[in-house]
């Protein structure tokens, strides 16, 4: 059987994609960005909650400091990737779920009353929010580098507050020179599917 989505569609999303670690200086609009978003907001999560928070770095300021935070291999990327995004989870996405799951309003207290309880919810879900960014940025024709090689509090110091987690930083942009690493290997079907 084969898939329904075209064979180049998932060499763009999949296939070919690859983590770019060298960039063009093509701006990234925010055009771009909100397009991308548009698509993947529609992604699956329990009971359609939304903790992804999206920063987008685009003063040179903000850049900076951003830079200071990252791990040593990562800062030459970061500095010159002509968009960075900190991906983060809200904490406080609970508030939401009344108008994101008119079905049942009640959850937002049934379930998520205890912070705890949302900070792990949050995590697994802005993460599943966090990879459909990564294939979004991919349909947009653009690469990304996800890292999460930072000083994670500092990051939340800097650029968030205590209701949000950082997950990850994504450089974006066009991929420049020498951008991809050799791929690594993957693990086959039967490594990894077990039949019960």
């Amino acid at each position: 059987m084969s898939l329904v989505l075209d064979p180049a569609a998932q060499d763009l999303l999949f296939r070919e994609a690859r983590t770019a670690n060298t960039f063009t200086d093509e701006p990234v609009t925010d055009e771009q960005v909100r397009a991308i978003y548009d698509l993947v907001k529609y992604g699956p999560t329990a009971f359609n909650q939304t903790p992804l928070r999206i920063t987008l770095v685009r003063s040179p300021e903000a850049r900076e400091r951003l830079v200071a935070l990252m791990a040593d291999g990562n800062k030459p990327k970061t500095a010159t990737a002509p968009l960075v995004a900190i991906l983060s989870a809200d904490n406080e996405f609970h508030e939401e779920l009344p108008a994101l799951f008119p079905a049942f309003p009640q959850a937002k207290d049934l379930f998520f009353a205890e912070r705890p309880v949302r900070e792990r919810s949050a995590a697994m879900n802005a993460a599943l929010q966090a990879a459909y960014f990564v294939v979004g940025v991919r349909a947009a024709g653009l690469a990304a580098g996800p890292m999460t090689g930072f000083d994670f509090e500092g990051v939340r110091k800097e650029f968030l507050d205590d209701d949000h987690t950082p997950l990850m930083v994504v450089n974006i942009g066009r991929p420049g020179p020498d951008a991809w690493y050799p791929r690594s290997p993957r693990l086959d079907y039967d490594d990894v599917v077990t039949t019960v």
